[in-house]
């Protein structure tokens, strides 16, 4: 296994994933646009590098993890780091569309960087555990060349194929279920609070509903990819009845009830076209259809 590796980017995740390197024994150079946070990593035994083309030139793998693609680009495309990186391996765990992650593979191979994207779905507080979890796309026989140095981060690596998109697009889905989740929670936490219901005395029961969805997604995934789209119990027309009441409860207390009003927009137009009993996920295929 290779001993080297350089990290570019040093906020809060690349930072974790710098001391989770050198944890693992390994030897660390680390650059930051900004000066002044290597210290804790250099004080650690990284080398701090001067420039981003000194960082990449001291590695035969350069990981890369800052806010996005464009944050990304203005430090990789500069010609003298771009130079600097033609023959080596370069990793992007930076968050983006699939659309850049494939801009940016194209790029690379252009300039003789090998290259894998790839996507952090735990936070800093994970990294170097065996709670985290990575995401890799890209030509695979380079992911297996590379993975026992990724795996230095700890947790589990996924390689999900050979389309560099691959792992963005599945970042992105699954923070859509994250951030849409924690929208509704903080909806719910607005509109129990306006009934005097605290979000401790709340919160038990949130959990409760939380559980009930791992085994709805595996439910409605078989029904979605079979064309089923059951809705037994449980139909689209029920379902809107319910985010209705939750619409008018809310703006009753002056609460702005769009995310719901979305949702419930969503349901009711799956009903006019005549799928009012099948169930949600029926949404996901109208959602879909280009028109």
């Amino acid at each position: 296994m290779q001993s080297a590796v350089t990290v570019l980017g040093l906020g809060p995740m690349g930072r974790s994933l710098a001391r989770a390197f050198l944890d693992a024994g390994l030897s660390v150079t680390v650059w930051n646009r900004t000066p002044g946070r290597d210290h804790e990593l250099v004080e650690r035994g990284a080398v701090g590098a001067a420039s981003a083309e000194e960082a990449v030139a001291a590695s035969g793998l350069t990981v890369i993890c800052v806010v996005n693609y464009d944050a990304a680009d203005a430090v990789l495309r500069a010609a003298a780091v771009a130079r600097a990186l033609k023959g080596r391996t370069l990793v992007n765990l930076s968050a983006d569309t699939p659309e850049r992650a494939r801009e940016t593979g194209a790029w690379a191979d252009r300039h003789g960087i090998r290259y894998l994207d790839g996507a952090i779905m735990t936070p800093t507080t994970t990294i170097g555990t065996a709670a985290s979890v990575y995401l890799h796309s890209g030509p695979e026989d380079l992911y297996r060349e590379h993975r026992p140095l990724l795996e230095a981060l700890g947790g589990t690596h996924t390689h999900l194929g050979e389309d560099i998109g691959r792992a963005a697009a599945y970042d992105i889905a699954l923070l859509d279920v994250f951030w849409t989740a924690m929208a509704g929670y903080a909806h719910a936490v607005a509109l129990a609070r306006a009934e005097g219901i605290t979000a401790r005395e709340l919160a038990p029961f949130a959990q409760g509903i939380g559980a009930i969805l791992p085994p709805l997604f595996a439910q409605t995934a078989a029904d979605f990819d079979d064309g089923g789209f059951s809705g037994e119990g449980n139909p689209l027309t029920s379902g809107a009845s319910s985010m209705a009441h939750i619409v008018h409860a809310s703006e009753a207390h002056g609460i702005d009830a769009g995310v719901m009003r979305a949702a419930e927009g969503m349901a009711r137009r799956a009903i006019g076209l005549g799928h009012g009993t099948d169930g949600f996920i029926r949404v996901a295929e109208v959602l879909g259809r280009h028109r």
